[in-house]
C-alpha cells in the first residue's frame, strides 16, 4: 500500500528487533535449505483459521482463477497503516486496491477480503494481479517491532497452503515482495522483513489435504 503521512504511536512489541534488522530484504533461500526444512502437517483443514472481511467490489475482477489465470506467485506486502484501517481502506470503493489477505500484527489474525478466485488490485501490475495472490501484513516498513513471531507464523501458514493448493514452488522466485513486482513504486516490505526465517516458516508446513 501507499506510505501513510503519519503513524500512530506504537509500544513495542519485540524485544529482539535487532535480530530481525539483520535479514536483508532480498535474500534468497537455497534450495538446499528449503530442504532441510522440518517439515510438519497442520492438524485438520487445508488452511489456517481466516475472517471473511470482504473488499469493496471496486477494488478487484471478479474471475474463475485458476481456470481462467494460472495463480503462480504469492506477492508479500506491509501494510502503511493500522489493521483496521487497512480494512476501512479495502472496502472503500474508491481506493482501488485490496489484498486477498492481512495479517494483523499482534496476535497473526488473518481476513480474508478478496477471493482467491478474484484478481485483487494489489499489485500495481494487471499481469502480476492476474496470477498472484496479495497478502499484506500490518506494520510499518522501517519499523521492525511490526513484524512479530504471531505475524511471521501465521502467515507462514497461509503461504505454505496457498502454494500447496496451487502447485506454487515454495522459493523466493516464487513468492516475492511487492518492491519485486516490474513497474511498482512500492519497497514493501522493505529491509527489515526477514526472507530466510520466512521462507523457512513457508517449508515447514505441508498441506497434504489442499484443495
Amino acid at each position: 500500500m501507499e506510505p501513510a503521512p503519519h503513524r500512530p504511536a506504537r509500544r513495542r512489541l519485540l524485544t529482539g528487533a535487532a535480530a530481525l534488522a539483520t535479514s536483508a530484504a532480498l535474500t534468497p533461500l537455497t534450495s538446499a535449505t528449503a530442504g532441510a526444512a522440518h517439515r510438519r502437517t497442520p492438524p485438520g483443514g487445508t488452511y489456517p483459521p481466516v475472517e471473511w472481511i470482504p473488499a469493496s467490489p471496486g477494488n478487484f475482477t471478479t474471475a474463475n482463477r485458476p481456470t481462467r489465470y494460472p495463480i503462480e506467485t504469492v506477492v508479500v506486502h506491509v501494510t502503511q497503516e493500522t489493521y483496521a484501517d487497512t480494512l476501512k481502506l479495502f472496502q472503500d470503493p474508491a481506493h482501488k486496491a485490496a489484498a486477498h489477505y492481512v495479517v494483523r500484527s499482534a496476535d497473526g489474525y488473518i481476513a480474508r477480503c478478496v477471493r482467491e478466485r478474484d484478481v485483487a488490485w494489489h499489485a500495481g501490475n494487471w499481469g502480476y494481479n492476474t496470477r498472484s495472490i496479495g497478502i499484506e501484513h500490518e506494520g510499518w516498513i522501517d519499523d521492525p517491532t511490526w513484524f512479530t513471531d504471531p505475524l511471521y507464523e501465521q502467515s507462514a501458514l497461509l503461504t505454505a497452503a496457498i502454494c500447496d493448493r496451487y502447485r506454487i514452488p515454495k522459493d523466493r522466485e516464487h513468492i516475492i515482495g511487492h518492491v519485486e513486482v516490474p513497474g511498482t513504486d512500492h519497497t514493501d516490505p522493505g529491509e527489515f522483513w526477514d526472507w530466510a526465517r520466512y521462507l523457512q516458516l513457508v517449508n515447514e508446513v505441508s498441506w497434504q489435504h489442499a484443495g
